[in-house]
């Protein structure tokens, strides 16, 4: 899919075709989409390439003979799981081409951040005025990252709240899900870090003075999800432990008791062994007599284990 975008007077509209200060974007582009951005836009194919690469990481790339700049960022992304009916979070590649006439945006699929920019959700987006359009779409990504890890907060503290009444695997392995999240984030946000530390530094991208505060915004925004993400990972990675412990804990409560069954049945086992062995001058050759001495055995058994708070 490929849409045209500019802004007029201040309102972002959709147009027909291309033309010098709109923005281009794509999202999983066809064969033929492709090789329009390639042939017609005059996107490097390599710049196209890894933008649509799942496993690109956050980083800025410069060509000088066309004069493009490539900017990744990782966004974050919420899908449903239908096998456990609970949200995935993982993070995806967004490419952002910087060119002489257009601002280009290559993604796999559609995410929330396109958007809001597409619908001007975004105040002060002006597709002619390309550092701004960016740093106004990591603010937005940066943001959506502190939405996400509220979410994952919610969810964690929800899960935990169910694994209190009653410990089942469904709610361990969402806790895991939930931890495997924060890991993918954990890492996309340091690596978005070091590609804003590059772009602050304006060598490869011209940056204005009217844009240093939206800059530092962003950066704000990101600092503050890394703290998050680790503070959320630290905690689930303690819940999990925790929980680890009271799992250990409560199988060895239960071997525990079982051990002194077994031991406390064992007793008449031993005493009618005996009596049925086919020997002489056995005491009370009785069959009462081995009964009530099994059963007297197993009370006294049973009064010390209880003693001892063996049953617990």
């Amino acid at each position: 899919m490929i849409e045209f975008y500019k802004t007029f007077n201040n309102v972002t509209k959709k147009i027909a075709a291309p033309e010098k200060g709109c923005w281009i974007n794509v999202v999983h582009p066809s064969t033929e989409e492709t090789e329009y951005l390639v042939n017609e836009v005059k996107v490097l194919p390599e710049f196209v390439k890894a933008s649509l690469d799942e496993e690109e990481s956050s980083h800025v790339d410069y060509d000088e003979d066309e004069g493009q700049t490539l900017v990744i960022v990782d966004y974050p992304n919420a899908d449903d799981d239908p096998n456990n009916k609970t949200l995935l979070y993982t993070t995806l590649p967004l490419g952002v081409v910087i060119m002489k006439d257009y601002i280009v945006t290559i993604s796999l699929q559609e995410n929330l951040n396109i958007e809001d920019m597409a619908e001007g959700r975004i105040k002060g987006m002006n597709t002619e005025l390309k550092t701004r359009f960016l740093l106004l779409l990591l603010l937005r990504i940066s943001q959506r990252y502190l939405i996400y890890l509220r979410q994952i907060d919610r969810e964690s503290s929800r899960t935990e709240r169910k694994l209190h009444q009653s410990m089942q695997n469904k709610e361990l392995i969402q806790m895991l899900g939930l931890e495997k999240s924060l890991v993918y984030f954990s890492t996309s946000l340091k690596s978005d870090e070091v590609t804003l530390n590059k772009i602050m530094r304006g060598k490869l991208i011209k940056m204005y003075e009217d844009d240093q505060d939206l800059l530092e915004d962003v950066m704000i925004e990101i600092h503050q999800a890394v703290e998050m993400c680790n503070i959320y990972s630290n905690i689930l990675s303690g819940t999990m432990d925790a929980f680890a412990s009271v799992i250990s804990n409560n199988l060895n409560i239960v071997m525990k008791v079982l051990t002194v069954i077994t031991i406390v049945m064992a007793i008449p086992n031993i005493i009618f062994s005996f009596y049925g062995m086919n020997v002489e001058g056995l005491p009370v050759a009785q069959w009462w007599f081995p009964t009530l001495l099994a059963v007297i055995a197993c009370l006294i058994a049973t009064w010390i284990f209880k003693k001892k708070d063996m049953f617990h």
